[in-house]
């Protein structure tokens, strides 16, 4: 096929990645409810010309037939690696290949991280650093490095001339979705599911890198999945937020259970904190999208937990998503755990040995034996209410 919609975000700026509208997992970890995008920049100067990024496997030959609708790829002058994780870099050896005299170029770490993947012609790497630039002709692109965000080589290109970001993974969104941000109303929603399943392990890392853009003309944010911010402020400001670690007067409620003994508990816990006024976000691992989960731990202050023992520890849908709070180290000042048994208990333990690095403080914990009995509901309903004081002061 060689009809395609190439949009020019800024002058002579072409978007020539590609949607991958049917991907519904990405690193056997992450659910795409509504597909990804692997977004990849041609830079036209006067005298020479850019790609930066690449695409996912298996998109090599859109990429391809893109670039020569609005250039040839055959004289392309740099390829720009940001970032070598596949989904953006898979093509480089492809790209390298059809443009001979192309320079790869990317940060000393980048080209260690890119041997990982790739054979790298040594003749023709071109290594960058912090404030590195390189003149197209009219168009200058400026290179800012921004590890771990969320690998150790990320860097950002910057394009001052047309006041062009290009942070790659950083302000990104999983969806297929749209061109620009406005096209989708309810965008921030994804990124903030982005954010916190790919980002918020790097919160420091993330407000360093604001930092060090904060001084830049910055009208248009092109990452490399989602759409292009026309309006950078509509990202940049949830960032700020996001990366310092804010909460809100939240709590996230995450449970699973067997035969309903610790769903009673987590359900009297829920409308107690409701009662004292704080949001409550509930979702059963069993059934739920891990990356609304994600979404919601963004700003959670609370996080509760309710876990059944099986054989002698966690329910082993439990243990994920507490390893994978863990992971993801979100900002939550404050826990609690609830479960329940039948002949042996353990799940307790196992869920404070997880949650142990994360520095929360827990305000309660209560394993009953079977069926949770009056007093036992009582008991969550105390710690409901003391949790909420917490969570208001």
């Amino acid at each position: 096929m060689e009809t395609y919609n190439i949009p020019e975000i800024a002058r002579n700026v072409f978007g020539v990645g590609s949607k991958d509208w049917n991907r519904r997992m990405f690193d056997s970890l992450i659910p795409l409810p509504e597909g990804t995008s692997y977004n990849s920049y041609l830079v036209k100067g006067e005298k020479k010309t850019a790609l930066i990024d690449t695409v996912n496997p298996g998109f090599e030959e859109e990429l391809e037939v893109k670039i020569n609708m609005v250039s040839d790829l055959e004289k392309l002058d740099y390829l720009i690696m940001n970032h070598a994780e596949p989904d953006h870099a898979n093509a480089i050896r492809f790209i390298l290949e059809k443009a001979p005299n192309a320079l790869f170029v990317t940060t000393e770490k980048g080209v260690k991280m890119a041997r990982l993947y790739h054979e790298l012609p040594e003749a023709r790497i071109k290594i960058v650093a912090e404030g590195d630039s390189l003149d197209l002709g009219g168009k200058t692109l400026r290179f800012i490095e921004a590890p771990w965000l969320h690998w150790p080589e990320t860097m950002f290109t910057y394009l001052p001339e047309d006041k062009v970001l290009f942070p790659c993974d950083f302000f990104g969104a999983h969806t297929a979705q749209g061109i620009y941000d406005e096209d989708i109303e309810e965008l921030i929603p994804f990124a903030k599911r982005y954010y916190g399943e790919i980002m918020m392990p790097f919160g420091k890392m993330g407000a360093r890198a604001l930092e060090k853009i904060k001084d830049l003309d910055i009208e248009i944010i092109a990452p490399s999945h989602g759409p292009v911010y026309k309006n950078p402020k509509r990202i940049m400001d949830p960032y700020a937020k996001w990366t310092a670690g804010k909460t809100e007067n939240k709590a996230l409620i995450v449970y699973v259970s067997m035969w309903g003994s610790t769903r009673e508990m987590i359900r009297t816990i829920a409308e107690t904190l409701l009662k004292e006024g704080v949001d409550v976000r509930m979702y059963d691992l069993a059934v739920s999208d891990i990356g609304d989960v994600a979404r919601e731990l963004v700003d959670s202050r609370a996080l509760i937990l309710g876990a059944p023992t099986v054989l002698g520890g966690m329910h082993p849908i439990a243990l994920y998503g507490t390893s994978l709070v863990k992971a993801l180290n979100p900002p939550a000042k404050y826990g609690v755990v609830l479960g329940s048994f039948g002949w042996g208990g353990g799940a307790l333990k196992q869920a404070g040995e997880i949650l142990a690095p994360l520095k929360m403080e827990i305000v309660g914990t209560l394993q009953v034996k079977g069926k949770a009995s009056e007093e036992d509901l009582k008991r969550v309903e105390e710690i409901g209410r003391e949790l909420a004081q917490k969570m208001k002061a």
